[in-house]
């Protein structure tokens, strides 16, 4: 059976676009999970999400996999980009519809 670390990585390595958030994309649990998700909607991305809610372990797991202590936490291709802070001046930079555009739908 595989541990939380070999489940979280499993995720992102299966997954161009993996969102860790509070709830899911339908109904998000908190303001920086529901701006996370639309940002990605805006940007027409095909993404998962994972709910930290309903999986503790996962939520602590992916603080430590990322070495970040909050979520939303977002994956792309592999890569570790940020909660939705950062994920909101890629937006408005471009910078993440660029990394996003990339990916099929």
């Amino acid at each position: 059976m595989m541990n939380t670390q070999e489940i979280i990585k499993n995720q992102i390595e299966t997954n161009d676009v993996v969102l860790y958030m509070k709830g899911n994309a339908q109904f998000p649990q908190c303001g920086f999970s529901s701006k996370a998700v639309s940002l990605l909607k805006a940007c027409n991305a095909k993404f998962i999400t994972v709910n930290v809610l309903e999986e503790p372990e996962i939520r602590q797991g992916i603080k430590e996999f990322s070495n970040w202590p909050t979520i939303p936490q977002l994956y792309i291709k592999g890569n570790f980009i940020g909660g939705s802070d950062i994920m909101t001046e890629m937006y408005e930079s471009g910078e993440l519809q660029e990394l996003l555009k990339e990916i099929p739908a």
